[in-house]
């Protein structure tokens, strides 16, 4: 086995996530090392590599070194293309946080230059590494739910104006590109089209009503219709005190469950023998006991984050690379959220029905294996 030798932009509250994770997930500590941080903060970085064990630099002297195989980009959603295409011209695989950017345009040159360098790209999508995400879709590829019919997908969160206050790139079109839902939304967007499908068609509304001083909208509501006709209502907000945790409900003919900060509060799938022919049970029967994964004893983060999910994201890039196959959230993967997200902004932008634009087709290529070091 050998290990993958990363290197960190960004020291953040995500950065920070992505070195405590490199440097403290046990599953990952035989298949990646941080090496370095990078940040155009000198003190946050020194600060976060003294707490990682890594070493501080700055972005330049971080993309020149040839004792780093990865870079994880965790800047402003705006510059995730300008790094993640540094980094691939400089021979590295990129991980980039959610957004994979904030323009398909954006999105396009950074797959573009992944194809072209021979590089994995992976854009973060942890919640599809979660226990409970995981057991769905399970249960979803296995029919139990019979037809999908609809979804709903909450996130109501609460970031005060001192949130936004706090970089003059918060809130921004430019480097935001979006607010409640680009910014904290997307993963429950790429979440629901991983379990339910591709969405095809939005209707929308946003609102600015909780902040000031900003581009962005703090209110988006939305309704998606899937490419298998079901139907999802999501609400999104960071205008919504104190805040509560995420949801995601996913209904059927057969079943339906429940996703409650990243843990399974409700499933009920009938039976092959059950009458699903009466009224129902009102919420009642629930086997979510008897579904839900083994809990894991893990604290979450500074950032609010498990760590797991990360880390087993973060893991399956090492796999992609070692077996040379595409990262299981790559570019396309990101590139499909971002679509939805934009045909959204649109729709309310427009107020008409929208169309979410197609996703080229083209055929992943595997990234070429590099030589890490030895565990």
């Amino acid at each position: 086995m050998s290990r993958l030798r990363f290197g960190v932009i960004g020291c953040g509250v995500i950065g920070g996530l992505h070195a405590r994770v490199l440097s403290g997930y046990a599953p990952l500590a035989e298949r990646a090392r941080l090496v370095a941080v990078a940040s155009p903060s000198p003190e946050r970085a020194r600060r976060l590599a003294e707490e990682t064990g890594s070493e501080a630099t700055d972005v330049a002297a971080l993309l020149d070194r040839s004792d780093i195989d990865v870079i994880s980009v965790c800047t402003p959603s705006g510059l995730h293309a300008e790094l993640g295409l540094r980094a691939l011209a400089a021979g590295k695989h990129v991980v980039v946080e959610k957004p994979v950017e904030v323009t398909a345009e954006a999105a396009d040159r950074l797959i573009a230059g992944a194809r072209q360098a021979g590089r994995a790209l992976a854009v973060i999508s942890q919640r599809r590494f979660d226990p409970a995400s995981r057991m769905l879709r399970s249960a979803l590829d296995a029919g139990e739910f019979g037809t999908l019919t609809s979804g709903l997908v909450e996130v109501p969160l609460w970031r005060g104006q001192s949130y936004y206050d706090s970089g003059d790139w918060r809130g921004t079109r430019a480097l935001d590109g979006g607010g409640a839902l680009l910014n904290q939304g997307v993963h429950a967007v790429d979440l629901v089209q991983w379990l339910m499908g591709p969405v095809v068609e939005v209707a929308a509304h946003t609102a600015l009503k909780g902040h000031h001083g900003i581009e962005v909208e703090d209110v988006v509501t939305a309704s998606l219709r899937h490419a298998n006709g079901a139907l999802t209502s999501l609400l999104a907000t960071t205008a919504a005190y104190p805040g509560r945790t995420t949801r995601l409900t996913v209904h059927g003919d057969r079943g339906s469950a429940v996703i409650d900060n990243d843990e399974l509060t409700y499933f009920h799938a009938a039976g092959p023998e059950a009458d699903t022919s009466a009224y129902g049970s009102y919420g009642a029967g629930n086997q979510a006991a008897e579904r839900r994964p083994a809990p894991v004893a893990e604290q979450r983060d500074a950032s609010g984050l498990l760590p797991s999910p990360h880390g087993e994201q973060l893991l399956d890039l090492c796999d992609a690379v070692a077996e040379g196959r595409p990262p299981a959230v790559d570019g396309e993967e990101g590139r499909r959220a971002l679509r939805t997200v934009l045909a959204v902004y649109e729709a309310a932008r427009t107020g008409a029905v929208t169309q979410v634009a197609a996703t080229p087709e083209t055929s992943p290529v595997p990234p070429t294996p590099m030589t890490p070091e030895p565990a």
